[in-house]
């Protein structure tokens, strides 16, 4: 029987819909021109963006609200070069992207022909893998091993560089059922020995701190933390990225910590005998100065990249799993193991943490302008917490994760360890193809939103209901405070000035812009934005030297915290 041959651009198609792929972010070019061409013969569908920075932002959204693979498609060159940005920030979180560039024909590469670059050389400090297909008949197995190792393990982004003539060459394709690599192969289940020794610290101490990451929620164990917590009456922290991987609303919870964090998280994890770490990297936002970092505690460390594991801080205890498995395992033995009375044992620390966070709470005062936490608190108030929030990158995005309590994971979708500005628009787009039905918000800065507000034109022609909350203080606002604090107030280049009308800009783009200039103003606006039934702006003018606090300055101890 003679054996049909299919060419690069269809077995393309065809991975992806084998993968469960229905939706990829991209921007048409010569060299995909292939791909594309078979891609309106299929039943997948394509969200063109307005830049290609932005295609990978919202896989990378798209990925964070779904819990998927995101999927990007540019063309070679400059499209490829555009999207590093938003790979690299995809890697600093370890999101699982998918980036599928063309590339100029495989015999011409290296010969500086129109439109080529080593796009493979470029982003290999900032990809988990990459390749470059150079045959048709390793199309295939390239493409299932990047989605394999994509969303496997600690996720990643993967970049697959496809040379046009691998595109429209042709090849007997089989599918490939399962994917297996022997120099990969992530360790998921902890080693048992060392989970003895968690339950015995936990037995002996007297101020416990669990302390989580993104890693919590990229491995689905929010419900496994929420669980082990409250087994064991410890109070709980997070990352930035860890936000929503433990409720908000529940008395156990200290907010943020870190350099932005609660007085009550930082000084908690100052004055713990045992942090339980899971899922972070311990990142120097995090730690502050690292000698200084919780100096009275022994530190668990669960995590799946056993590369984290004491690359910044040494531990007690290092567990190298997948978390969501490895807190079932201890949560059962935990079930099975006499704890005595932890509600009394810890009654003292959690008083104390209570005290703690009555005298130095979260806190700002209203008065005649508009206060952005002001803002923040009414956007989580009217939407009853339940919307998914993107932010771009600045002082927007610390007052969204201070301000906007998440009881759930997967709702805080945020560039952290890049901190791109541009990143929130597209995210939100990403998140609201992947969430039809929620409500999806950007709050975003006067600055950072002008990085991709191009991409108001994607929202309207996908007729997406986005809404964006923009708070306006025309400056570049997180440098402007780090130039008021440290620089004697030498505001060196960051005024806005001549900002776009950002209420015309929308209706320029055919959604509904709103404005709201006093404090009055605030929740009225908000609702009416909420209340209509396609994509707006609000622009909340607002107190312009407004600074984020606390704030705990470069390189000092978490514990030094700066209030006002």
């Amino acid at each position: 029987m003679r054996k049909i041959k299919t060419k690069g651009a269809k077995i393309i198609i065809d991975v992806l819909r084998e993968e469960g792929v229905d939706t990829l972010f991209g921007y048409p070019g010569g060299a995909v021109i292939d791909i594309y061409d078979q891609l309106a013969k299929s039943d997948l569908r394509h969200i063109m963006t307005r830049h290609e920075q932005a295609a990978v932002h919202a896989a990378d959204g798209y990925a964070r609200a779904s819990g998927k693979v995101g999927v990007c498609l540019v063309t070679s060159g400059p499209g490829a070069t555009n999207t590093v940005s938003g790979i690299a920030s995809a890697y600093m979180d370890s999101i699982p992207v998918v980036v599928l560039t063309g590339q100029v024909p495989t015999q011409l590469i290296g010969n500086d022909a129109f439109q080529e670059v080593d796009i493979v050389g470029i982003t290999r400090p900032c990809t988990k893998h990459n390749y470059l297909v150079k045959s048709v008949e390793d199309l295939g197995r390239m493409l299932k091993e990047a989605f394999h190792i994509a969303h496997s393990g600690r996720p990643g982004p993967v970049l697959v560089d496809i040379p046009k003539d691998v595109m429209q060459g042709s090849t007997v394709y089989t599918p490939i059922k399962e994917v297996q690599l022997k120099s990969y192969n992530p360790t998921y289940e902890p080693n048992v020995k060392q989970l003895p020794k968690v339950i015995k610290l936990i037995k002996e101490a007297r101020k416990p701190l669990v302390f989580a990451g993104g890693g919590v929620i990229l491995s689905k164990a929010s419900k496994e933390l929420t669980e082990f917590a409250r087994k064991i009456h410890a109070p709980v922290t997070s990352t930035l990225m860890g936000l929503g991987a433990y409720p908000a609303g529940d008395p156990l919870w200290l907010g943020m910590i870190g350099m932005h964090g609660t007085y009550r998280a930082n000084i908690s994890s100052s004055e713990c005998d045992l942090m339980i770490a899971v899922g972070v990297r311990f990142d120097d936002r995090v730690t502050g100065k690292v000698d200084a970092f919780a100096p009275h505690a022994q530190i668990i460390h669960i995590d799946i990249d056993p590369t984290s594991i004491r690359k910044n801080i040494s531990v007690s205890v290092p567990i190298v799993g997948d978390c969501k498995i490895t807190l079932e395992k201890l949560n059962r033995l935990l079930a099975d193991e006499d704890l005595g009375d932890l509600g009394t044992i810890r009654a003292p620390w959690l008083s104390r943490i209570d005290q703690w966070k009555a005298t130095k709470p979260l806190a700002y005062e209203q008065r005649d302008t508009i206060k952005p936490q002001f803002v923040v608190e009414k956007l989580w108030e009217l939407t009853k917490g339940q919307a998914i929030i993107a932010t771009e990158v600045g002082q927007n995005q610390m007052w969204a994760a201070q301000y906007y309590h998440f009881d759930q994971p997967n709702h805080f979708i945020t560039s952290g360890g890049l901190g791109c500005m541009g990143f929130g628009l597209p995210a939100a787009i990403g998140a609201q193809i992947a969430c039809p039905d929620k409500l999806v918000v950007d709050v975003a800065g006067d600055g950072s939103i002008q990085m991709n507000i191009q991409e108001m034109g994607t929202v309207m022609q996908y007729k997406l209901p986005i809404k964006v909350v923009i708070l306006n203080n025309g400056y570049l606002g997180m440098v402007r405070q780090w130039q008021q604090l440290f620089y004697d107030c030498c505001y060196s280049c960051t005024q806005m000035i001549e900002a776009p009308d950002f209420v015309r800009l929308a209706e320029a783009y055919g959604a509904v812009g709103l404005r709201a200039t006093k404090p009055a103003e605030v929740e009225k606006t908000i609702k009416k934005g909420l209340s209509t039934p396609k994509a707006v702006i609000m622009d909340f003018v607002v107190e312009r030297e407004e600074c984020v606090y606390p704030m705990v300055p470069s390189g000092k101890p978490i514990t030094e915290m700066l209030l006002v």
